[in-house]
C-alpha cells in the first residue's frame, strides 16, 4: 500500500517548479490532488502528465491572495475529495532591488502572495482538519527567511514573517493533531532563480519533494517542525 492512499493534498503554486515536483511526490504516493495556480493552462498541462503517470490530480485556478478564490479552491476541493489531510503552501514570488528602487506596488505584492497567501490558504483550511482531528501544513519558505542579502529586503522580511507565522501557527494547532512543517531551500535549480545557481551539485526541486514527503510520513509522534534544504556544495 502507498504511504498517501486515501489521503488528500492541496498544493498552491502547483503547476511548475518545486510545487510541481511535490505534488507528483505526494501523488506517487497515492495522494488525491488539487493543484492550483494563476495560469490555468500550465495547470491543465500539469494535471494531464499526472493523469498519465496514474496520478489522480484536480487543476483549480487562484490567485493566493485573493480571500474569495481561495475559499472557493478550498471549498471546491472538500466537495470533490471529501477531506483536506495535507495543504502545501507553496506559491510563492520575488522582487529583487534594492529598497530605494522598489516600489510600494512590489513589496505588497511580494507580501499579498508569499504572507496573505499563506495565512487564507491556512485559515481557509483550519476547520476542516480541526473537524478531522488530523492535518498537515507544509510551508515552502526560502533560506532567505533565515539569511538576508543585498537586494532582498522585501523578499526577505515575507520569508522572515513566513517562519513567525508558522511557529506561532504550529504552537496553536499541535493540540488538535495538526502537524506544521517549514521547508527552506537554498538555491534550487528552478525558472525562480534564472539567475541564480545551475548544474548537476546544485538541490533540485525533486530533493525539496523529498524534504516534504519525509516530513508527512514520519511517524504520528513525531513532526518536523523546520527542514533546511541547501546543497551539498557551495
Amino acid at each position: 500500500m502507498k504511504r498517501l492512499e486515501g489521503r488528500t493534498a492541496i498544493v498552491t503554486g502547483g503547476s511548475k517548479g518545486i510545487g510541481k515536483a511535490i505534488a507528483f511526490a505526494l501523488g506517487s504516493e497515492g495522494a488525491d490532488l488539487v493543484l492550483s495556480a494563476r495560469t490555468g493552462k500550465d495547470l491543465d498541462t500539469t494535471v494531464e502528465e499526472f493523469k498519465r503517470s496514474g496520478i489522480s490530480a484536480r487543476a483549480i485556478s487562484c490567485d493566493v491572495s485573493a480571500e474569495q478564490q481561495v475559499n472557493a479552491l478550498v471549498e471546491s476541493a472538500v466537495s470533490s475529495l471529501g477531506r483536506i489531510d495535507i495543504l502545501v503552501n507553496n506559491a510563492g514570488m520575488g522582487v529583487f532591488k534594492p529598497v530605494v528602487e522598489m516600489t510600494a506596488q512590489d513589496f505588497d505584492t511580494m507580501w499579498g502572495v508569499n504572507m496573505r497567501g499563506v495565512f487564507l490558504a491556512t485559515h481557509a483550511v483550519l476547520p476542516h482538519m480541526i473537524k478531522a482531528g488530523s492535518g498537515q501544513i507544509v510551508n515552502i519558505s526560502s533560506l532567505a527567511g533565515k539569511n538576508s542579502f543585498k537586494g532582498g529586503a522585501g523578499y526577505c522580511a515575507t520569508k522572515w514573517g513566513l517562519r513567525g507565522f508558522a511557529s506561532s501557527l504550529m504552537l496553536e494547532v499541535r493540540d488538535h493533531n495538526i502537524r506544521v512543517v517549514t521547508v527552506f531551500p537554498g538555491s534550487v535549480e528552478t525558472a525562480f532563480s534564472s539567475g541564480g545557481k545551475k548544474g548537476r551539485n546544485i538541490t533540485q526541486p525533486e530533493d525539496v519533494a523529498e524534504a516534504v514527503l519525509f516530513a508527512v510520513t514520519a511517524p504520528q509522534r513525531s513532526m518536523f517542525s523546520e527542514i533546511d534544504v541547501r546543497p551539498t556544495r557551495p
